[in-house]
């Protein structure tokens, strides 16, 4: 029996929870709350603090939390949990009377998201058919998309409190959804130790090649997009469109192309996983790779604000085609059914590290453009570019995926 779009929907509706929730926590509550409890002369780096924290978290959680589930052959209890854990934790976080106050609040959250969405991973390879995951996948960009834009108008109508309060809600209602579609339990556990199902994965060919895919391509988006805002204040500087201008701040300009970027990705999302279950994961991989790489050189040529409109709604439909596809390849590949969880945790921290080294680039970035104006962007938007190509292409040796 094939699925309709009302079951997808359900099965990633903590996807859109999560993102909704991990939006206004890194972009508004915690650098507002850190800002609150912190003297003003220490809230950047107690916020800088806060965030290589999160970082390492999120590589070692949702691998460890995938194992614990594999092992117990057990998803339920980890979601129900972990849901109601991140509701208690923003209501924490947001509340925090003090900076060590805060940082028990942050660290359980991050702890209850670990604890959640580790085993939560792996639902498309334990529920989706083969023939269905690039719809699956697709149906997880469109609400990873919307949870984003959702957030970004909620935060800015929104007071700090009610942001909190409606996270923590929406996160329990998105885990009631996805957990209506959970086995109890799984046919089988895994039997193997820890550390040998934490290295089975990587001598797997096919796994180590989807997992630098989506390093490259993700280091490459995140290089884009980290330092936009930057990129528009020191060359673009006026943002007008059909002769009008749009605004005179930056961060307003960069959080239109950011809206133009989500909405791109949410209308490819969905026809393009469709168009990977009957035509294969790799040619829409390529089409994606190249399309975001070509891209980056046009932001150089053309640094005027109403191209990057049109350049945003481009990149944003070529990152939505890559965003409906790499969770079917990935779940295409995975050999051992009892260590979905496993795997797919390992998997997600092709995400979080390339945040971490986009983030290190900001140095070398000051020292380009010190030297000549500019520089620094021409060296990081054609590093992009590459990267994108370059993780595009590494899908073509892999054999359990077509």
């Amino acid at each position: 029996m094939r699925h309709g779009p009302s079951w997808f929907l359900r099965l990633s509706a903590y996807w859109f929870a999560t993102s909704f929730k991990w939006f206004l926590v890194l972009l508004v509550l915690l650098p507002a709350k850190v800002a609150e409890v912190s003297p003003p002369e220490e809230k950047a780096s107690r916020l800088g603090f806060l965030f290589g924290l999160g970082a390492v978290m999120a590589i070692l959680g949702p691998p460890v939390m995938g194992y614990l589930s594999d092992r117990l052959g057990r998803r339920r209890p980890f979601l129900l949990w972990g849901s109601l854990l991140t509701a208690f934790a923003l209501l924490l976080l947001v509340h925090a009377p003090s900076y060590t106050a805060l940082l028990f609040a942050y660290l359980l959250l991050q702890v209850a998201d670990d604890l959640a969405t580790g085993p939560y991973s792996a639902l498309i390879p334990d529920l989706v058919p083969k023939g269905e995951r690039g719809a699956a996948s697709g149906y997880m960009g469109v609400l990873q998309v919307s949870g984003q834009v959702l957030a970004g108008a909620v935060g800015f109508l929104l007071p700090l409190a009610p942001q909190a309060y409606l996270a923590a809600l929406l996160n329990l209602l998105g885990a009631a959804l996805s957990l209506s579609l959970v086995p109890d339990r799984l046919p089988k556990a895994n039997p193997r130790p820890f550390l040998k199902a934490m290295a089975a994965p990587w001598r797997d060919r096919d796994f180590l090649l989807v997992y630098l895919t989506r390093f490259l391509v993700m280091l490459g988006f995140y290089l884009a997009q980290t330092y936009l805002q930057y990129y528009l204040a020191d060359v673009v500087r006026s943002f007008q469109a059909l002769g009008r201008t749009l605004t005179e701040a930056p961060f307003q300009a960069v959080a239109l192309l950011g809206l133009l970027i989500s909405l791109g990705a949410a209308l490819a999302s969905v026809p393009a996983g469709r168009a990977s279950d009957r035509l294969g994961r790799k040619p829409l991989i390529y089409l994606s790779g190249v399309g975001l790489g070509l891209l980056m050189p046009f932001f150089l040529l053309f640094p005027r604000y109403d191209l990057l409109l049109l350049l945003a709604l481009l990149f944003g439909l070529f990152y939505g085609v890559y965003l409906a596809v790499d969770w079917a390849l990935v779940a295409d590949v995975l050999r051992d059914p009892k260590a979905h969880a496993t795997d797919m945790g390992l998997w997600q921290t092709a995400i979080v590290v390339p945040q971490v080294l986009a983030g290190a680039f900001g140095r070398p970035l000051d020292l380009l453009n010190a030297q000549a104006p500019g520089l620094g962007y021409q060296v990081l938007y054609l590093l992009a570019g590459g990267f994108f190509l370059l993780g595009a292409f590494l899908v073509a040796p892999i054999r359990r995926a077509r």
